[in-house]
């Protein structure tokens, strides 16, 4: 059998593939544990420019949990803990990635696939697409490490009122609620969500990895330090700076190397 995640590599571009089209890519506790593995691995390449997240076919990005695997995985508080313990892993891993993540939503992009989706820098669906988190009607909570994106995403109070109502919504709504940031037609999704991939590619990568790391850092309410401060500057000193204002002078195209 293929495994639930897949990884493509396009150049500079590496695709994760949510692979479990039978089941419209539900997640399972193994699906979990190679997301994790995956975005670690990817974190450690240089020749990673710029990652797209994305469900195989183009039914749904994912549904939600697997409710079938509950009885044997998640019945329970101890089964639920240590199930909870390889979900953390795999948010962390995505939401800790250095490089640029582009979400290609197709379809149905519910529950946890909202949750994965969520940890995305870019999240692109069709006009068809559905969203929604309809836990209550499980009788099961997002634990912290899940909600964080959520409510991070859109803020407390619409959090909540996904968490609460449990609806089902359409991708109007959830572009206003700020879930997405483009809704397209269904048949440009794939074409839409690679041509931002390249855009961000054929920037410069160092640049990039610095955007989504003073963005992260920003999230937290102390001080920057001196050398936090001076890490603001450093993309002076590269070689990508010289190549990149050059290239404009020459009006040409830059071609960066990451260093």
């Amino acid at each position: 059998m293929e495994s639930p995640i897949l990884v493509q590599r396009d150049g500079a571009i590496a695709t994760v593939i949510l692979n479990r089209p039978e089941k419209l890519n539900a997640i399972n506790l193994e699906m979990w544990t190679e997301l994790a593995e995956s975005f670690e691995a990817l974190s450690d390449e240089p020749w990673v420019r710029c990652i797209v997240l994305r469900g195989a076919g183009t039914k749904a990005f994912a549904p939600g949990a697997d409710i079938g695997e509950f009885e044997r995985q998640r019945s329970n508080v101890e089964q639920a803990r240590a199930y909870g313990e390889v979900m953390r892993r795999a948010i962390e891993a995505i939401d800790c990635c250095p490089h640029p993540v582009v979400a290609m939503i197709h379809g149905v992009c519910v529950g946890g696939g909202l949750e994965i989706a969520g940890l995305a820098d870019i999240r692109i669906c069709g006009a068809s697409s559905r969203f929604g988190v309809p836990i209550a009607k499980l009788g099961l909570t997002m634990a912290y490490p899940e909600i964080e994106a959520l409510v991070r995403l859109v803020g407390e109070a619409t959090a909540l009122e996904i968490l609460f109502e449990g609806r089902v919504f359409d991708a109007e709504e959830a572009r206003a609620k700020g879930l997405v940031n483009r809704v397209v037609a269904d048949d440009q999704v794939e074409a839409d969500s690679l041509a931002t991939a390249r855009r961000i590619a054929d920037g410069a990568p160092l640049v990039a990895r610095w955007h989504k790391k003073f963005a992260r850092r920003l999230r937290d309410a102390r001080p920057l330090t001196g050398d936090e401060q001076d890490e603001g500057y450093a993309a002076f000193a590269t070689d990508d700076f010289q190549e990149g204002f050059r290239a404009f002078l020459a009006k040409r195209k830059p071609d960066f190397k990451g260093e």
